[in-house]
């Protein structure tokens, strides 16, 4: 009955906490992004305090912290001077597009699938191409709609702004005080459960270190992949597509194809004015077998050592969990369904080992000694 009542208690307390957790996810989304920057800025900012000396002054934790953080920003700034400019110029692309001449590269084509369609008892719309595009990018590209397209770029912007500030704030003090979130966590547990709570903690640092490395790693070898393949075939905007593809690549198993998508989409906006047989097809192409060849590159190596690998799970177990965030908040449970799931598992594993279920789901971890 003892043990009945100390495990009804328990999950009582994961539960509470649970709720907890899901009611605050914004601010708890701050602190575990400031935790991880934290980590990723610690070694740096020991850096700073060792060898930053002007005279008798010794740099300390506050300037350690806030040269750290002004790295992180150099890097962020750097990322958006280089890409921002094409971004812009896709969108004045799309924006001032000539349907007449898109429709011209692909009326002929067009026209082949629709007779293709037609003999075998197929009709779609006949409407011409301009008529077709011009109907397509009317909604996107509404003058009347300018006010509120202004007004959503407005409002994400600061709420953007604000999500930045926040986490700044929180990662500032966890780099100038090493050590606080885990002092945080301790003093609101219970004094006996001390041990085990650091333990977690530990496991759960070193874990999604290597995650989000892993993830770095990927974004690296995917845009440099992307780019230097499409640069070497004649495509233009190859760094743009290449960029693009490792931030959708994110975003598992769906993003590859948005990636894929935008990247046809960018070579078409690019090449409006070529014959599409002779000249534009043959780029499609190329942009087709590059992504293939990053679809089979991401499969084989690179998602097995990020979801599997780093985290310790089995690949079923990471495409099931991944279900389950897309079920519960769409992309942005994809994109977060792995870190949240390694933070339950270390803390099943730390306080209800004790079952069954737990220990198949963490045998792994205590296979490599965490």
């Amino acid at each position: 009955m003892k043990n009945l009542s100390r495990n009804l208690l328990i999950a009582a307390a994961i539960i509470v906490a649970g709720f907890l957790v899901y009611t605050f996810r914004n601010i708890v989304s701050y602190i575990m992004i400031a935790w991880v920057l934290s980590m990723i800025g610690q070694p740096l900012s020991s850096f700073f305090q060792r060898r930053l000396h002007i005279g008798k002054w010794t740099a300390g934790p506050i300037t350690g912290a806030v040269l750290t953080i002004l790295c992180f920003f150099i890097v962020l700034i750097s990322l958006i001077l280089l890409f921002v400019p094409m971004f812009i110029q896709q969108a004045s692309n799309l924006a001032t597009v000539d349907y007449s001449a898109i429709a011209r590269t692909i009326e002929e084509p067009i026209s082949n699938v629709q007779q293709w369609l037609s003999s075998r008892g197929i009709q779609l719309d006949s409407s011409a191409p301009e008529d077709w595009l011009r109907n397509m990018f009317a909604k996107t590209f509404d003058p009347t709609r300018l006010g509120a397209i202004v007004t959503g770029v407005l409002s994400a912007a600061s709420g953007l702004i604000v999500d930045i500030s926040c986490i700044v704030f929180i990662t500032f003090f966890f780099l100038k005080e090493k050590g606080l979130f885990v002092n945080v966590i301790t003093v609101l547990a219970p004094a006996k459960s001390e041990n085990k709570i650091l333990e977690a903690v530990d496991i759960i640092g070193r874990l999604l270190t290597r995650y989000f490395a892993g993830i770095l790693i990927q974004m690296v070898v995917i845009t440099v992949y992307v780019s230097v393949l499409l640069t070497i075939l004649g495509v233009k905007n190859a760094l743009l597509i290449g960029f693009f593809a490792a931030l959708m690549n994110v975003i598992p198993y769906l993003g590859p194809f948005i990636g894929g998508a935008l990247g046809i989409i960018i070579t078409i906006t690019s090449n409006v004015d070529v014959d599409f047989y002779s000249e534009l097809l043959p780029l499609l192409i190329k942009v087709a077998l590059v992504f293939a060849t990053v679809q089979m590159l991401d499969n084989y190596f690179l998602s097995p050592y990020i979801f599997s690998s780093s985290v310790l799970a089995h690949p079923l177990e990471i495409f099931l969990v991944i279900l389950m965030g897309a079920q519960i908040s769409g992309i942005g449970g994809m994109i977060m369904a792995i870190p949240v799931y390694t933070v339950l598992r270390v803390i099943a594993k730390e306080f209800l080992h004790q079952f069954r279920v737990v220990q198949a789901l963490t045998d792994k971890m205590e296979e490599e000694g965490y």
